[in-house]
């Protein structure tokens, strides 16, 4: 009957009728995202706390789903209308279930974010299917809490979207505004001013943001990258966009910037041996990469506390770089960062898999002037191509999950999945198989830890609980510290664990007769996230520790390096000090490690927090994260920054490292043929 009536009408009738129909579907949607954020925040509450007054936060994020709703608007009401002139019924079932299975995505990436506190994007489209399954089983996959969730949620969204449209009867003219509203937002040349918060903390911010608009705004730009830089890197006036920047950043020299983008004239700068009284044979090179380690809860001045008693003791009888950065905010870059100082391509230099050009690292040069290299990692090491990366760089032994020589340590499991085995087994595992005596060869050992991952389940997890409360009594939390530094219990007991085997390594390690011809090098591979973070750059703060025997003096330094900074030093330092067969010309992005004392930043450092999210570049005291523009303070906090100009000569430089990023995505090269020929085989 309805049909029938409905076929009588004019064309423009039933537009009228869609356009009503449409805007009270749309205001439940609307009503159905607002709901959303408020659930998604006191979940958050009850879990973690919030940073800021929840009807602030609550503001922000309100504002945030109706940007979300603007922006979808337009495109859902056009194929709505020409459905609705078809079949009114139709029309009205696909968009309501369009907005149930937005509901359901919603859901799904506020618990991952509640969990992890990161931001899902098109990250997610850049691992293999067995390193999804590998990380969700490990993280303890989807509950049975997280079921009932989604099916709440679906029954809800059902409930209402069914019967509350037909109680919203509004006139034409308020109808019309929504969709016109969604054109003029759309037509915006740059709507992402109107999405900038002024917030204490990352976590603030990542809280308010619409994940759903987040998740697909990344995928669409991993689809369709930017490719158009707006700079000539091969122009003459190339150099011209550096006029504004820090004149302490001392540029390379490139050689051939059209065929290899990167490769350079080294800058041969040696500022570590001042430092050591070496030793006649070539040191053992121990780097030990520890999963998500921190420098916001790790050695003294750690704005969360110190919860590394053993490494804040260590680093007073070493080099330590307490400004220290990861490349990456995950753990896919450190290996070509801090081995190979490469740069990113699309998705990070492992992403590009079987297409990874030919390159030096210190794993191949250190190999062909007569060092043994080996890697050891309590996991998989296929995952994030790993494995691929090391045998291309002619890896002598590579030990991971599989290869471990016991069955004893592996870390708990959850859902019958495990990341591996724990830190104690994996530094067993080192000093049980690799040689001590001084004939040996001499080594580099690279060891990547896990213990410190999501779920942070470890062996003994009572003992270290009771030291998570001990540690808070020592550094004389009050009652209401206590209770928030709860919430994050695991994450916290997984820290002091990780500092406890590092302990115990090194206090084994000094029983070996080559320990006192051992160079000892400690970093995290990036911040963990899973505890709220103060600032974009907190991500990438981690420290550095260099400890060796052989050590003249101790030092503690202030200045900023980064991961990429650590091969060229090392290097050098092995290159003044003993005959090393080494090329001329380099493609490092590092220039090397700086060592003065006081806080300068003399780099520029490209970063990346996920496989799909390059907006970070550092150029002196200055941080671009986007399209804002902030001062890095000498405690590594920062400030938003107003300087136009300033801000267009970082991007500037930025774009023309994206530019050489791009070349090597597409296939282009590291080093000739002929240097990889001579010094990597």
């Amino acid at each position: 009957m309805y049909q029938e009536q409905f076929e009588h009408l004019s064309f423009r009738e039933k537009l009228i009728n869609a356009t009503r129909d449409f805007f009270s579907i749309s205001l439940v949607w609307l009503l159905l995202l607002f709901l959303l954020s408020i659930l998604e925040l006191l979940y958050n509450e009850a879990l973690h706390s919030l940073p800021e007054n929840f009807f602030d936060l609550l503001f922000y994020s309100c504002w945030m789903d109706v940007l979300l709703w603007l922006k979808l608007g337009v495109f859902c009401y056009i194929f709505y209308a020409i459905l609705y002139v078809i079949h009114p019924k139709s029309a009205k079932a696909i968009f309501k279930t369009f907005i149930c299975i937005a509901a359901v995505i919603q859901t799904g990436l506020v618990l991952y974010f509640t969990t992890s506190l990161n931001l899902l994007g098109a990250d997610l489209f850049s691992y293999s299917l067995g390193d999804v399954q590998q990380t969700l089983g490990a993280s303890g996959g989807l509950s049975f809490i997280a079921i009932l969730q989604f099916l709440v949620v679906i029954g809800f969204c059902i409930a209402i979207l069914w019967w509350l449209p037909k109680f919203i009867k509004l006139p034409l003219f308020v109808s019309v505004i929504y969709p016109l509203a969604s054109v003029i937002v759309f037509f915006t040349p740059d709507i992402s001013g109107w999405e900038q918060i002024s917030l204490q903390t990352t976590y603030a911010s990542n809280l308010v943001t619409n994940k759903s608009d987040y998740f697909f705004t990344s995928f669409y730009y991993y689809f369709f990258p930017k490719t158009d830089y707006d700079v000539d890197i091969y122009a003459d006036n190339y150099i011209g966009i550096y006029d504004n920047l820090d004149n302490s950043i001392v540029a390379f020299e490139y050689l051939d910037e059209v065929n290899y983008p990167f490769y350079h004239i080294e800058l041969d700068s040696d500022v570590l041996s001042p430092f050591f009284n070496l030793n006649e044979k070539k040191p053992n090179i121990i780097i030990v990469l520890v999963e998500g380690l921190g420098r916001a809860f790790t050695n003294k001045g750690a704005y969360l506390g110190n919860w590394t008693p053993f490494l804040d003791s260590l680093s007073t009888k070493s080099l330590y770089w307490k400004n220290f950065l990861s490349q990456g905010g995950r753990t896919f870059a450190v290996l070509p960062s801090i081995l190979g100082s490469l740069p990113f391509a699309q998705s990070g230099y492992l992403g590009l898999g079987e297409q990874m050009p030919d390159q030096l690292s210190l794993l191949n040069l250190l190999k062909h002037n007569g060092y043994e290299t080996s890697f050891y990692y309590g996991g998989n090491a296929s995952f994030d191509n790993m494995e691929l990366y090391l045998r291309r760089n002619n890896i002598d032994d590579l030990i991971d999950k599989d290869e471990f020589s016991t069955k004893e340590g592996l870390l708990p499991e959850i859902n019958g999945f495990t990341w591996g085995y724990d830190d104690e087994a994996l530094y067993t595992e080192y000093l049980k198989t690799r040689p001590s005596d001084s004939a040996a060869k001499p080594q580099l050992g690279v060891l990547l830890t896990v213990s410190s991952h999501n779920p942070f389940k470890i062996n003994h997890q009572q003992e270290y609980y009771d030291r998570f409360e001990q540690r808070m009594e020592q550094l004389e939390f009050t009652d209401s510290q206590k209770q928030d530094y709860r919430s994050y219990r695991d994450q916290y007991a997984s820290i002091l664990y990780t500092d406890e085997m590092l302990k115990e390594f090194f206090d084994s390690y000094k029983k070996r007769p080559d320990f006192e011809n051992t160079i000892f090098l400690i970093t995290g591979d990036h911040r963990l996230p899973e505890i709220p973070m103060a600032t974009v750059i907190d991500r990438y703060h981690v420290p550095l520790i260099m400890y060796s025997p052989m050590l003249s003096r101790t030092s503690e330094i202030a200045s900023i390096s980064s991961h990429q900074d650590v091969t060229p030093s090392l290097l050098n330092l092995l290159k003044s000090n003993y005959k090393m067969d080494l090329p001329e010309n380099y493609s490092w992005l590092g220039k090397g490690l700086d060592t003065v004392v006081n806080f300068r930043n003399v780099h520029r450092i490209p970063l990346i927090q996920t496989k799909v999210n390059m907006k970070d570049y550092i150029v002196g005291k200055y941080h671009l994260n986007g399209d804002r523009l902030y001062e890095i303070l000498e405690n590594m906090g920062s400030r938003p920054v107003n300087d136009p100009e300033q801000q267009q000569s970082i991007l500037d430089a930025y774009n023309g490292f994206k530019q050489k990023n791009a070349i090597i995505t597409n296939g282009g090269k590291i080093i000739p043929d002929s240097v990889y020929a001579k010094y990597a085989n």
